[in-house]
C-alpha cells in the first residue's frame, strides 16, 4: 500500500514539472522559424559572366590584379555597364583562357567560333589546318594559371576592351599520325606568358566577351 502511494506521488510531481516547463498549448503559440535553405553557387559560364558577392574593383587594384595604367579604363567600363565587376570578369577570363586553349589544341573549330572573334578564328583555323596537313597532334595540358593581371582597359563607342596577361604553366607534346612523340614532354611544364584582349559591346544583349587579339608577353 505504501509503494502505491509513493508511485502516485512521483507521478503527480513529474506531471507538475512537465506542466511548468512546457505550459499549455492554446493553438496560438508562434511556430519556430525554419532555417533558410542555402542557395547554390551560380554556375560559371565559358566566358566572363556575372557572379554575385565579388569584391569591388578597388580590392582588385589593391591586390595587383589591375595595373595602375588600366585603372581609369576599368572605371569607364564600370560606369558604362553597371553589371560589370572586375573580379568576376577575371574569373570568367581564366575559364575562357582554358577553354580556348583546349579547343585550339584539340582542333575544335566549333567551340572556338563561340569564344573568339572572326579574325582570331581565321588565324586559329589556319594554324589547325597546317598542323593537320603535317599529321601532327597536340597533347597539351594547362597545369596552372599562376597569375592573371589587367594590363590595359579602354572604352570607346560602347565597346569595352580589356587586355590581360596570363602567366601559366603548360605541359605538352606533339605527336605524329602514328602517335609517336616528336617534340615536348608531359612531365615538364613550361612557363608561358600570353597577352590576350577581350572585347564586348556593352549595349549588346549578349553578355559574352570575345577574344579579339592574342600575343606573347615580352
Amino acid at each position: 500500500m505504501v509503494e502505491i502511494i509513493l508511485l502516485a506521488m512521483v507521478a503527480v510531481f513529474v506531471g507538475l514539472r512537465l506542466f511548468s516547463v512546457l505550459g499549455q498549448r492554446t493553438g496560438h503559440e508562434q511556430e519556430p522559424r525554419m532555417p533558410r535553405p542555402v542557395e547554390a553557387p551560380p554556375k560559371m559560364t565559358p566566358v566572363p559572366q556575372g557572379i554575385p558577392d565579388i569584391a569591388p574593383a578597388a580590392e582588385a587594384e589593391a591586390d595587383g590584379l589591375v595595373a595602375p595604367t588600366a585603372s581609369a579604363g576599368i572605371r569607364k567600363i564600370s560606369s558604362a555597364d553597371s553589371s560589370f565587376e572586375i573580379n568576376e570578369f577575371l574569373i570568367g577570363a581564366q575559364a575562357a583562357y582554358r577553354m580556348i586553349l583546349e579547343a585550339f589544341w584539340k582542333g575544335d573549330r566549333d567551340d572556338l567560333s563561340h569564344l573568339v572573334s572572326d579574325e582570331v578564328l581565321e588565324s586559329f583555323n589556319a594554324a589547325i589546318d597546317a598542323r593537320e596537313a603535317e599529321g601532327h597532334i597536340l597533347d597539351n595540358r594547362l597545369v596552372a594559371i599562376e597569375r592573371t593581371q589587367v594590363e590595359k582597359a579602354e572604352f570607346q563607342s560602347n565597346t569595352a576592351r580589356i587586355t590581360l596577361r596570363f602567366d601559366a604553366d603548360i605541359a605538352g607534346v606533339t605527336r605524329n599520325k602514328d602517335g609517336e612523340v616528336i617534340a615536348g614532354s608531359l612531365s615538364d611544364a613550361v612557363q608561358t606568358h600570353d597577352i590576350w584582349t577581350f572585347a564586348r559591346n556593352v549595349r549588346d544583349a549578349d553578355p559574352n566577351w570575345l577574344l579579339v587579339e592574342t600575343d606573347e608577353a615580352a
